[in-house]
């Protein structure tokens, strides 16, 4: 028996990175919104690695942070350790990671959500959601298993790996979710039925282990950075609380031994025996993958990570299996330093269902069910940073259809996370997203120093940035407008002090007096290098140094990639009518008009993107249109 329960202007269903920054930013922008969750502990959980950020990551989380999500805040307050990744190269790549107490993250998102205004967390099992008909303004009722109907004006998926989930232990199969969850088959046979493109996707993830069965005597120690750099623009701004280093990460290597071990038992791995329909992430193997992928190598590094501070677990980063049991705890003992450890969590693949973005309009909205989102790795990406990005992304979007305001569509030349949602739409996947620097033409300017520069009014002018945030934000740019000012304008002497210190750095000494930013043009020299001869610089934050240090030496090619911007925006300025019939156009291509029609691109910019599509296709729509404009 079914009954009526509840209306809300939103529905999240699942409450893992994606649906919790789907759920506060539809309640923060005033809608009423409901987030269910499958089980009230796994809110905001980490099944995964217990590390938030990463290579393109760190910058997901501080973009996320710049529109006024909540992941980063989240992450500085349960932070372990931290280390900025690609030290070594240029600052376009250089990427925030941090280990985090994953029981406190948890804790920590959990109650930010019950004390959200507009907000309820419900734990329920959604097993259907269904189109209404009616004219109520309620487009969608979503079913709980014990026969609650809730309507709603529009519905968010974010089920992670739980939709139609099955996990796989060698030769042990069973339906269930991440952390011994249970799944959501009935929902997944629902949006089936109700022709939603779906496919299968699968993840894995390490053993967890004792952490005193772990000998350390020989590992590597990986300490985190001394100066520590926070995700979230708050705590940059809040003096009073200092990040520091709470533990340290080691380092081992598998060998021949494991090697063979894994070699011997390969027919058991349901990876390998084709038991595992799903397509696994391709930049993220498992071990007996990496095995068998990079057979030439000799070892693997590992690197083993605390969970957090009030749990003896510990994490095995880069070494998810789904080996049966036997065989994990074989191969993990002959690892150095895991001779005698003890498994406390078994590693498992799991195959989940996920859509096929390609049916996704940029704003996370399905083109052919209004109302209706998708988010997170039900979009077909990996990572809880991707999927935080898309969660605000379709929260944001719903929220705005409710109050019949504009979409929101983020373009690739301002933020990585518009890199990302035009990938997945525009381009599709065949396996796990995941976000890498190199996806973006425009990584020069997307750097996580600038993000707040880039999304914090569009955070404010959408409404989730407060008055007082963004007056911190304009205090920074002002700050670091002043300072590139000082740059230009400071004259360095050409003495003895001077020389000296551009000699021990191995550059060219002076013969007359320069402005600063020819110093700090140099590749050798930084503002750390010139603290002692730059005696007229104000008291001024690292991080807005850095930033404008960047500016300077890559002043250049920073100007050359704008160029590139504006050119890419004329072409996305020149919209397509949703309605057009791709054959009724002479000259495009078979192939093109296939392509087109399905994905129904938005803009002749995000149509040069699909794959098939020709610049030469491109010239006949840019005709076309200027025929339709003259008609008109």
């Amino acid at each position: 028996m079914e009954y009526y329960a509840d209306s809300y202007d939103v529905a999240v269903i699942g409450a893992g990175h994606a649906g919790v920054e789907a759920g506060l930013a539809s309640a923060r922008l005033g809608c009423q919104t409901v987030v269910f969750t499958i089980n009230m502990d796994a809110v905001g959980n980490l099944p995964c690695n217990p590390s938030i950020g990463g290579t393109a990551k760190g910058h997901l989380v501080r973009e996320v942070d710049a529109l006024g999500g909540e992941m980063g805040r989240a992450a500085d307050d349960t932070f372990l350790q931290s280390r900025m990744l690609n030290r070594g190269k240029g600052p376009a790549v250089h990427s925030l990671r941090a280990q985090i107490d994953r029981r406190m993250y948890s804790a920590r998102i959990k109650h930010t959500l019950e004390n959200q205004e507009n907000l309820d967390l419900k734990q329920a099992e959604i097993t259907e959601i269904r189109p209404l008909s009616d004219d109520s303004g309620y487009r969608w009722a979503c079913v709980t298993k014990l026969g609650a109907v809730h309507l709603c004006k529009c519905v968010i998926i974010a089920t992670g790996t739980y939709l139609a989930g099955r996990i796989y232990v060698g030769d042990v199969s069973y339906e269930g979710g991440p952390d011994g969850m249970f799944a959501a088959t009935s929902l997944g046979k629902c949006l089936r039925e109700l022709g939603i493109p779906c496919r299968r996707f699968k993840t894995g993830t390490p053993a967890r282990i004792h952490k005193q069965s772990i000998d350390f005597t020989n590992l590597e120690v990986q300490e985190g950075d001394e100066v520590i750099t926070p995700f979230s623009y708050d705590t940059m701004e809040n003096a009073d609380f200092p990040l520091k280093n709470q533990v340290v990460c080691h380092v081992t290597w598998t060998n021949e031994k494991t090697k063979q071990i894994i070699l011997d038992n390969i027919h058991r791995s349901p990876l390998y025996s084709g038991k595992i329909d799903g397509i696994g992430p391709r930049y993220c193997p498992s071990i007996e993958d990496k095995i068998v992928r990079f057979s030439e190598k000799e070892r693997h590094q590992l690197f083993i990570e605390p969970c957090g501070l009030e749990t003896e677990e510990m994490y095995l980063q880069g070494a998810s299996s789904s080996l049966p049991e036997d065989v994990q705890i074989a191969l993990y003992q002959s690892i150095p330093g895991l001779e005698h450890v003890k498994i406390m969590r078994t590693a498992y693949a799991i195959e989940y269902d996920c859509v096929d973005p390609l049916a996704l309009r940029a704003t996370l909205e399905f083109k052919d069910y209004p109302g209706l989102y998708g988010a997170g790795q039900f979009n077909g990406s990996s990572g809880y940073e991707e999927a935080a990005a898309q969660g605000i992304v379709a929260g944001i979007n719903a929220a705005r259809s409710v109050k019949n305001l504009a979409p929101v569509i983020l373009e690739r030349s301002n933020s990585y996370i518009g890199t990302l949602i035009d990938d997945l739409v525009t381009k599709g996947v065949s396996d796990p997203y995941r976000m890498m620097t190199s996806r973006s033409e425009y990584r020069l300017i997307l750097r996580q120093d600038n993000a707040d520069e880039r999304l914090m009014p569009i955070g404010h002018d959408i409404g989730l940035i407060s008055e007082q945030k963004y007056e911190q934000f304009l205090r920074r740019q002002a700050m670091k407008k002043a300072e590139l000012k000082r740059a230009k304008e400071t004259q360095i002497p050409a003495s003895e002090q001077v020389n000296a210190i551009l000699v021990s750095r191995e550059t060219t000494p002076l013969s007359n007096a320069v402005r600063l930013i020819e110093l700090l043009k140099r590749p050798e020299l930084n503002y750390a290098a010139l603290e002692s001869i730059d005696v007229t610089r104000p008291e001024i934050p690292h991080y807005i140094l850095e930033q404008v240090e960047v500016e300077i030496k890559y002043e250049g090619y920073i100007r050359r990639q704008q160029a590139m911007i504006d050119e890419a925006r004329r072409l996305e300025q020149k919209k397509l009518p949703e309605e057009i019939d791709y054959h009724k156009i002479t000259g495009l291509r078979l192939e093109a008009i296939e392509k087109l029609g399905k994905i129904r691109p938005e803009n002749v910019g995000q149509a040069s993107r699909i794959s098939g599509v020709s610049p030469a296709d491109i010239s006949v729509l840019l005709i076309w249109l200027t025929k339709q404009a003259d008609a008109e």
